[in-house]
C-alpha cells in the first residue's frame, strides 16, 4: 500500500467486499449475541421491551404479539435487548414505577413485577446476562464443527521442509525432515500449531519434541521477535523461528545458487546442481522473499530424480512447486473429515485454543512484551473481513467464528457496562445477600463507560495513525 489514498480507493472500489461483508458479519454476530439474552430472558419469564440490532434512530421494525419491538437502528456497530423494568438498555438501573400517558406514575402491579428483569432471582439474571457471550461461543463451535464435518479440516503435516540460515531454528539445530511431535510437551498434529506457537512466544523458549531418523530428541529454541506490516499498513508483532513447512512454496526458477554455485536462473542447471547433493543438507539461495520464503534456506533433497524433473518445469497448473516437493514430501494440506462427535470435539478444542491464545496476547500487551499497536478498531476488522471474503467462503466462515469467540470473550471481561461487569455485580450480590447500592452502581457504570470509550477511541485512532504512517513511509 503506497499511500493512505490507495487505501481509500481500495475501500471504495471494493465497497461490497470490505464494507458490506463487514456489516453483514458484524450484524449476524450482534443478532446472535442479543438473541442469546432474549431467548433466555423469555425462558426465565422476563418480558423484553426492545430487541435492537444497532443503536440510535430506528430505521425499520415491528412489534411482536409478545410486546417486543424488533428493530434495526441507524448505527450498526452493536445492539441491545431492553428488559422490562430497566431504565436503560444496559440494565444500569431500574424502576418499579410505570409512566402513564398523562405523565403521572404508578407502582407496578404484582403481575407486572413478575415479568420484570430486576425482580428475578440473582441466578436468573446472571443466566440471562451470561447467555449473550455464551451463545457467541456456541455459535462459533457450530460453525467450526459444521465446517469440519462437511468440508473437512485442512492439516499441514508438522514436518520441517527447510530452515532459514541463521534463524532461531537454525541456531537450535533443527534440520530438514525433522518431524515435530510435541511443543512444550503438548502433542501437535499440524505445522500450523508450530506457526501459532511461535507467533505468540515473544519472550520464552519453546521445547520441541522431535523425531529425527526414527529417533526421539528434544530441542529448545527461542523465537526472534519481528514486526510485520500488512498491505494496509497495520503492524503485527510475532515470534519468528525460521522454519519452512510443507505448505510454503517456491519456484525452482527463483533458486539463485546451490551450495554457493550460481544457477543463473536456469532451471535445468539448478536441477543438475541439486542432483549433485542428493540426500545431504545443502544451502540454497532464493529471490522469493516476497512470498514469505527467506533468502537462504537449508534443505535436504531426496534421492528421487522424478521430483526434480517435475520441479524444473516450474510448477503444476497455476501453483508454484513447493520446497516440500524438492524434499520428497507431499505438497499442501491434508484435508481430514470428521464424524459429528469428532467435529464437535475438535471445534471445542479449537475454540478453547483461540481463547487462550488471545488472552495470552492481551496479557503480553499489559506486560509490555507486545506492542499496543496491535489493538485494532473498525477499520482493521473491516479490512480483515474483506480479505477473508476475497479468499473464499471457507476463510470467511472461519473468520466469523474467530470474531464470534472474541466478541463472547470480550463481553465476559469484568468491566461495568459489559456482560462480565454485570456478572461481577451479581456475584457480589449473591455473596452479600443484597445488591450493591444504586450510587455505587452509578459510579461503576460511569467508570466502565469511560474505559470502553477510551479503548474504542484508542483502537480506531491506532488504525488511522498506522495507515497514515504507512502512507508516508
Amino acid at each position: 500500500m503506497d499511500s493512505f489514498t490507495d487505501m481509500i480507493q481500495l475501500g471504495l472500489s471494493n465497497i461490497w467486499t470490505y464494507g458490506v461483508t463487514f456489516l453483514v458479519v458484524l450484524g449476524v454476530l450482534v443478532f446472535v449475541h442479543e438473541w442469546g439474552h432474549y431467548i433466555v430472558a423469555r425462558l426465565c419469564g422476563v418480558k423484553v421491551d426492545v430487541f435492537s440490532v444497532g443503536f440510535g434512530k430506528e430505521l425499520f421494525g415491528w412489534t411482536a404479539k409478545s410486546g417486543t419491538r424488533w428493530k434495526v437502528s441507524l448505527f450498526p456497530l452493536g445492539g441491545y435487548v431492553k428488559m422490562y423494568g430497566d431504565s436503560d438498555p444496559a440494565s444500569a438501573g431500574f424502576s418499579d414505577d410505570i409512566l402513564l400517558e398523562t405523565g403521572e406514575k404508578r407502582t407496578m402491579t404484582e403481575a407486572e413485577r413478575a415479568v420484570a428483569f430486576f425482580a428475578k432471582p440473582v441466578w436468573k439474571r446472571a443466566l440471562i446476562v451470561f447467555a449473550g457471550p455464551g451463545i457467541n461461543y456456541l455459535f462459533a463451535i457450530v460453525l467450526l464443527s459444521s465446517l469440519y464435518m462437511f468440508m473437512g479440516r485442512p492439516i499441514t503435516p508438522p514436518v520441517v521442509s527447510g530452515v532459514e540460515v541463521g534463524s532461531a531454528a537454525d541456531q537450535a539445530t533443527l534440520r530438514p525432515h525433522d518431524i515435530i511431535k510435541t511443543l512444550n510437551g503438548q502433542k501437535i498434529d499440524s505445522f500450523d500449531d508450530v506457526r501459532r506457537k511461535a507467533m505468540l512466544t515473544l519472550d520464552e523458549e519453546i521445547v520441541f519434541g522431535i523425531e529425527r531418523d526414527g529417533k526421539p530428541i528434544t530441542i529448545t529454541a527461542r523465537p526472534t521477535k519481528i514486526t510485520d506490516t500488512d498491505r494496509f499498513g497495520f503492524s503485527h508483532e510475532r515470534g519468528y523461528l525460521g522454519l519452512i513447512g510443507p505448505a510454503n512454496g517456491i519456484d525452482v526458477a527463483q533458486i539463485t545458487s546451490v551450495e554457493g554455485q550460481p544457477t543463473g536462473g536456469d532451471s535445468l542447471k539448478t536441477q543438475k546442481l541439486l542432483q549433485q547433493h542428493l540426500g545431504k543438507d545443502i544451502i540454497i539461495s532464493t529471490t522469493a522473499q516476497a512470498d514469505g520464503v527467506p533468502n537462504k534456506i537449508k534443505i535436504n533433497p531426496p534421492k528421487d530424480l522424478n521430483n526434480f524433473e517435475r520441479a524444473a518445469k516450474g510448477g503444476i497448473g497455476n501453483k508454484k512447486e513447493p520446497v516440500a516437493l524438492i524434499l520428497g514430501q507431499k505438497p499442501g494440506d491434508q484435508v481430514i473429515k470428521y464424524n459429528p462427535f469428532e467435529a464437535v470435539g475438535v471445534a471445542v478444542t479449537e475454540t478453547y485454543r483461540i481463547t487462550a491464545e488471545t488472552l495470552k496476547a492481551i496479557g503480553q500487551m499489559f506486560m509490555g512484551t507486545r506492542s499496543t499497536k496491535e489493538l485494532g478498531g473498525i477499520i482493521r476488522i473491516g479490512a480483515m473481513a474483506g480479505d477473508m471474503a476475497e479468499r473464499g467462503y471457507i476463510a470467511l466462515i472461519v473468520f466469523t467464528a474467530l470474531l464470534s469467540i472474541n466478541l463472547g470473550m470480550i463481553n465476559l471481561f469484568p468491566i461495568p457496562m459489559l456482560d462480565g461487569g454485570h456478572l461481577m455485580f451479581y456475584a457480589i450480590e449473591a455473596v452479600r445477600g443484597k445488591p450493591i447500592s444504586e450510587r455505587a452502581m452509578e459510579y461503576a457504570f460511569r467508570f466502565g463507560l469511560v474505559v470502553l470509550v477510551t479503548l474504542m477511541v484508542f483502537s480506531n485512532l491506532n488504525d488511522v495513525f498506522q495507515l497514515f504512517v504507512s502512507s508516508k513511509g
